[in-house]
């Protein structure tokens, strides 16, 4: 089974926890999955989930705006949202990196803050850049990639959707690797966990979800959910979770 990363326009993903109200829309430009657009009250702990996408995440708390890259995620791993601030990210398509910060540098949370040029921009590249926001990513996608600031490699796309090519698996996995960080496998098992959390969410008995989501047997995804996830299938369909999860944007297969 093949997964794709396929967002829903305008969902609100809130948390009883930490209240994080979410609308999301999609994007023009084919370097973009979609941008988001949060807001926390009081903040507090969640999971951040196994993820494969890129992402840019703008900030603002206490009077200070930031601008930070993220790269994939390979297991759930604890995290804290700041109370009373606003947030705006850009979640790249698979494919899409940034040359000059290597997968290596910015995944598994080692988040990279762009210095300050103002208030209201930042320094790239040797120039200050505004910060984007909901409205305007767009533009500020298309002047990154002029400047060659982000690239795609569309055989990324193309092998995970399955489609006939002609490079080899060397050449593949070398090239996911540059791109994402991550090997074929690895990002496979993330979207597969991802999707598993959706039908789960969906109110879809567990024994249907394990066929569903490929998986050998109950345990083979209970496992992989606790380490990707953070969460049991259990739990999802309790809703008895120590601590919520980051923002679920839905995937689904093709």
């Amino acid at each position: 089974m093949v997964l794709t990363f396929k967002p829903e326009v305008d969902r609100s993903a809130k948390s009883d926890d930490i209240n994080l109200p979410c609308k999301e829309r999609r994007s023009d430009s084919p370097f973009v999955e979609l941008v988001w657009h949060s807001r926390s009250d009081k903040g507090g702990a969640f999971i951040s989930m196994a993820e494969s996408h890129w992402e840019m995440v703008v900030t603002k708390c206490q009077g200070r705006t930031t601008l930070t890259i993220r790269g994939p995620e390979t297991r759930a791993t604890p995290a804290f949202s700041p109370p009373e601030a606003e947030f705006c990210g850009i979640v790249f398509k698979a494919g899409a990196f940034m040359p000059n910060f290597p997968a290596s540098m910015v995944m598994d949370r080692r988040d990279l803050n762009l210095p300050l040029a103002s208030g209201k921009s930042f320094w790239l590249n040797g120039s200050a850049w505004q910060f984007p926001n909901f409205e305007n990513a767009d533009t500020f996608i298309n002047r990154l990639v002029r400047e060659g600031l982000l690239v795609h490699d569309p055989v990324i796309e193309v092998a995970l959707r399955e489609q006939p090519h002609t490079l080899s698996r060397r050449t593949i996995q070398r090239r996911f690797l540059q791109a994402t960080g991550l090997t074929y496998n690895a990002v496979y098992q993330i979207q597969r966990a991802r999707y598993a959390i959706t039908l789960l969410k969906q109110g879809l008995p567990i024994l249907d979800v394990v066929e569903m989501a490929g998986y050998s047997d109950q345990p083979h995804m209970t496992r992989a959910l606790k380490y990707l996830i953070g969460h049991t299938p259990a739990q999802i369909v309790s809703k008895n979770t120590a601590a919520p999860m980051s923002f679920l944007f839905k995937t689904l297969p093709f």
